[in-house]
């Protein structure tokens, strides 16, 4: 990977960079759009018509997509999401590691949102999206708690605990390896498990919702010592690790509608299995772990610095996947040497193509423009959170080899 040298900047500007997206969160108070919250629209659910799957799913779809930001004419109103308050949460732990913030106050109020935020119904701690979403079958409630969004909050407060000692974060996140044991593990046979997503009466094999899963339950038996978490966690990750292609790649889903291979849920896969090996002391994902790397690093990463979406073409340039890119490229730092360097490109790319001097990232690069909307969720958390991981490794990244003497790791695009 070439380094972009139209805009290069030093670690004080990303620094910089760091502080004006914290304050432009912080002056919306963690609050923004999504690019799936359609079905927040007032006008939406006062129409009969838009009521129903089909218009649903295009209505989403479109709004998704659109150029243009409408949604203050269809009445949909910021919100806060528990998963981005997660993210946020644990995106400030690390800037308090390296002196970037010194408000323990901002710490505590994540930590107080999220237990605000909590989904009801149910006695154990979990946590949904602020919007309601159509999938292809049924329609999921607005604060209906499902396990990617229980799995990022949990581990921000374990994130904390192991930071800040705080014992109501490790019983919340014990708390939610308890509903994901309770409610969402199945199994089938002696070979076949995984964890229900997004609703526990879906018996479906999602691999990153199963990876994430068998994480956040590994990650709790490191602390708790009890074994009733980690033999169905690793029931999970055996089963989808063995759904790893021949060239490293997974996809998507079991499902035939599920075959795609994208690039945040791959890096959410490897993460969630380097999380898995270190906390239950297993070295049996190794292999699965390098190979999956390999083809991460080969297919989602193009010279100029930009990432792709998919696996088999550019566009869109996705802002969760320039993110997801950053933190799983740290996260594997040791598995190749220009894992820091071509992390520090991805961001630098980012920085002349994606970032608006008011303080935040816009959504997607596409072939014709820019889609430049604000998503709280998945745009600023996300790469709080990334920009948070590399600044910790900066003193470490300037004393190694600049990308142009080490090994090419992506093809033109």
């Amino acid at each position: 990977m070439a380094e972009n040298h139209s805009r290069v900047m030093d670690d004080d500007e990303a620094k910089t960079a760091v502080r004006k997206l914290l304050a432009y969160c912080q002056i919306n108070d963690w609050a923004g759009y999504d690019p799936y919250d359609a079905l927040n629209s007032k006008i939406l659910t006062a129409v009969p018509f838009l009521r129903t799957k089909l218009p649903r799913l295009v209505f989403t779809q479109a709004l998704k997509r659109s150029p243009v930001n409408i949604r203050p004419l269809l009445l949909i109103k910021k919100t806060q999401n528990p998963k981005a308050i997660g993210l946020f949460l644990s995106a400030l732990l690390n800037l308090s590691k390296v002196g970037l913030i010194d408000q323990e106050s901002l710490i505590e109020k994540m930590i107080e949102r999220l237990i605000a935020l909590r989904s009801q119904g149910l006695p154990y701690w979990c946590w949904g999206y602020s919007f309601p979403w159509q999938t292809r079958t049924i329609i999921v409630p607005a604060g209906a708690p499902n396990l990617v969004c229980t799995c990022f909050v949990a581990g921000a407060l374990l994130d904390a605990y192991e930071q800040r000692g705080d014992a109501r974060c490790l019983s919340m996140a014990m708390s939610a390896a308890e509903y994901v044991l309770g409610e969402l593990y199945w199994a089938d046979g002696d070979t076949v498990a995984g964890f229900s997503y997004p609703l526990r009466s879906l018996r479906v094999q999602v691999h990153n919702a199963n990876f994430l899963g068998a994480a956040l339950l590994c990650r709790v038996y490191k602390h708790t010592r009890e074994e009733r978490f980690l033999e169905p966690a690793l029931r999970v990750a055996r089963y989808s690790a063995s759904r790893q292609r021949a060239d490293g790649a997974w996809d998507y889903g079991e499902a035939t509608s599920q075959r795609w291979i994208d690039n945040f849920h791959t890096g959410f896969n490897l993460c969630a299995l380097n999380s898995i090996s270190q906390d239950s002391g297993t070295s049996e994902f190794e292999s699965y772990i390098r190979r999956g790397f390999e083809f991460y690093r080969a297919h989602f990463f193009c010279a100029d610095g930009s990432v792709r979406y998919f696996h088999n073409r550019k566009y869109p340039v996705d802002i969760h996947c320039v993110a997801q890119s950053i933190i799983t490229l740290m996260t594997l730092k040791d598995l190749h040497p220009d894992s820091i360097p071509s992390a520090r490109s991805v961001f630098h790319w980012a920085m002349n193509h994606m970032w608006d001097d008011r303080g935040f990232f816009y959504y997607r690069v596409l072939r014709p423009c820019t889609i430049r909307t604000s998503y709280m969720r998945w745009s600023q958390a996300w790469m709080l959170l990334a920009m948070s991981t590399l600044i910790c490794d900066l003193d470490a990244s300037v004393k190694r080899p600049q990308i142009k003497d080490l090994i090419p790791m992506a093809q033109a695009c």
